[in-house]
């Protein structure tokens, strides 16, 4: 589904139709368009003075920092 909304997006954002989206569209217009949004999404929140960090405790964000770093250790030791 992300994929059909990613193809949508980029047809909208650009002015193309979504087979010549599938046709001529490669992984940096993904990369690109979602940083696009992400800054829209990001400024949007912040001009309506809305909160876009989320409220976590130093203890729910160390959590958060371990499982990574925990996964993180997993894949590394695969290679």
């Amino acid at each position: 589904m992300v994929s059909i909304m990613q193809i949508d997006a980029l047809g909208k954002r650009y002015g193309l139709l979504p087979s010549q989206v599938l046709r001529q569209a490669d992984t940096f217009d993904i990369y690109i368009l979602d940083a696009a949004l992400s800054y829209e999404h990001y400024y949007q929140q912040k001009q309506n003075n809305k909160q876009f960090v989320p409220d976590l405790t130093e203890e729910e964000l160390l959590e958060i920092y371990n499982k990574g770093k925990a996964n993180e250790d997993k894949v590394g030791d695969k290679k």
